[in-house]
C-alpha cells in the first residue's frame, strides 16, 4: 500500500525521501531523514521506530547495509516490515519481509533506493530509480519526478490518497517537510507538487530566518513593512 524513494544528492549532500500510499498521512509514519546522515523509509505494516533506529546507527558510522543488517537481525516482527536506507556515501540497502503485502519489490541505483508493496507491477521501483538517475536540479524536484514516474509505471494496484516529501540539508531540522495527508480524488502526488511549487521559492528564506533573522528577507504578507 506504499511506494517510496530515498535518495542522496551527490552535488549538495542533501538527503530526501518521498512516499505515497492508499493509506492516510503516510509521510507521518514512513519518512525519516537526518542531515549529514541519511534517509530511511519504514513502510508496509509500519513500525516508525525503525526509521530513527536506522538513522541512529548510521550516525554512529554504520553504512546503510550495516544498519539494515542490525535492524533486520534484531527487531521484533521484522517479517512484516519493508525498509530502505541511503547513507552519506550514497550506499543503499533494502529489505522486504516475508509478510510484505502483495506484489512488492526494491530497486537500487546510484545514491537512490526505491521500494513498494501492493504494487500494480514489480517493475515500479526500477522505473523510479531510472527517473532519479536521469534527473537533475533540486533534490526535492527530482524526488517528485520520481514519484510521478512510479505512478506512471503503475504505482499501487489501487488509487493512492496521501503523499509526502522530506528534504534535509545542513541544518538540524528538515528544510522541506510537505504532506498531503488525504486526497479524495486520488492525486496526492499532483497536489504535493503544487505545494512544492509554492514552497520552494521560500525554502532558503525560511532557513535564513531561523539562523539570522536580521538578514532575512521580508515576509511578503499583509502588514509586513
Amino acid at each position: 500500500m506504499t511506494f517510496s524513494v530515498a535518495a542522496r544528492c551527490e552535488r549538495t549532500g542533501m538527503f530526501g525521501l518521498a512516499v505515497s500510499s492508499s493509506s492516510p498521512a503516510v509521510a507521518a509514519r514512513c519518512a525519516f531523514a537526518r542531515a549529514g546522515v541519511g534517509a530511511v523509509a519504514s513502510q508496509n505494516i509500519t513500525d516508525p521506530s525503525l526509521g530513527d533506529r536506522c538513522l541512529d546507527l548510521m550516525a554512529l558510522g554504520a553504512s546503510a547495509q550495516q544498519a539494515m543488517d542490525t535492524i533486520t537481525g534484531s527487531a521484533e516482527h521484522i517479517g512484516f516490515r519493508q525498509l530502505t536506507a541511503v547513507d552519506k556515501q550514497g550506499g543503499t540497502a533494502g529489505y522486504s519481509g516475508e509478510h510484505t503485502l502483495g506484489v512488492n519489490a526494491v530497486a537500487h541505483g546510484i545514491d537512490v533506493v526505491c521500494a513498494g508493496n501492493l504494487l500494480a507491477t514489480p517493475d515500479v521501483p526500477a522505473a523510479m530509480v531510472a527517473a532519479f538517475e536521469a534527473g537533475d536540479g533540486h533534490l526535492g524536484e527530482r524526488l517528485l519526478a520520481v514519484m510521478q514516474a512510479g505512478l506512471d509505471a503503475g504505482g499501487e494496484a489501487g488509487p493512492v490518497h496521501s503523499a509526502g516529501l522530506l528534504v534535509v540539508d545542513a541544518v538540524s531540522w528538515p528544510v522541506a517537510s510537505l504532506r498531503v495527508d488525504w486526497h479524495e480524488d486520488g492525486d496526492p502526488i499532483g497536489e504535493l507538487k503544487k505545494v512544492w511549487d509554492v514552497y520552494v521559492p521560500q525554502l532558503d528564506d525560511y532557513v535564513t530566518r531561523a539562523l539570522n533573522p536580521s538578514a532575512a528577507p521580508g515576509y511578503g504578507v499583509p502588514g509586513d513593512p
